[in-house]
């Protein structure tokens, strides 16, 4: 008999699992990836796959709170460098800006998963109205600092600079962004941070 699985194995097998399902439903979308294409990517078989998630569902819900923490833990990393109140918020499109431009964005794959799934998954939307939810209260604790009260148009900003930059395909949403959020703080335009942030995933 084969030796039974230690912690650490289902921890990698997991993550591996996690891994190449992300890059699949990214890349291609949830719906256009089959969980053989998952198999073949994750390099593990069918029947340990389901022992993890149940359903294909459960590996999506998976996916995106993983992503949800990384994500925006990254985001923190880089804005929470910055001191000035005011900077710290512009950092928020800094970093966006830096992320439109990594090779192989796609957008927002929350928005992503809800366009393709809101509709017919509790589960997703569930997911996805959580991570909205929970970047929303981190751009606002940064802009509260400020003392000025434009929380929820720099979270609009934001959102909408994603948007746009996945549809049109380029940075320049981030830096627009970027550019009222500095009228709306009142803060002296400076030119945008050209310095790199990490793997940028989102």
């Amino acid at each position: 008999m084969p030796a039974p699985l230690t912690e650490e194995q289902n921890r990698l097998d997991r993550e591996a699992l996690l891994d190449a399902a992300e890059a699949l439903f990214y890349g291609r979308g949830v719906q256009a990836v089959g969980m053989d294409e998952v198999r073949v990517a994750s390099g593990l078989p069918l029947k340990r796959i389901y022992r993890f998630f149940a359903a294909k569902e459960d590996l999506v819900v998976a996916v995106l709170r993983r992503r949800d923490l990384r994500w925006r833990g990254e985001l923190a990393a880089r804005v929470e460098q910055v001191q000035d109140p005011g900077e710290r918020v512009l950092a928020v499109f800094d970093w966006l800006g830096e992320w439109f431009a990594q090779p192989g964005f796609r957008g927002c794959a929350w928005i992503n998963a809800y366009g393709e799934l809101g509709a017919t998954s509790e589960a997703v939307l569930a997911e996805v109205r959580s991570h909205k939810r929970a970047f929303h209260d981190q751009v606002a604790a940064w802009v509260h600092a400020t003392g000025v009260p434009v929380a929820e148009p720099v979270f609009l900003l934001a959102e909408g600079a994603v948007v746009t930059a996945a549809i049109n395909g380029d940075a320049a949403p981030a830096h627009h962004a970027r550019t009222a959020v500095a009228a709306l703080l009142g803060v002296p335009w400076p030119p945008a941070a050209t310095a790199g942030c990490g793997s940028l995933l989102g």
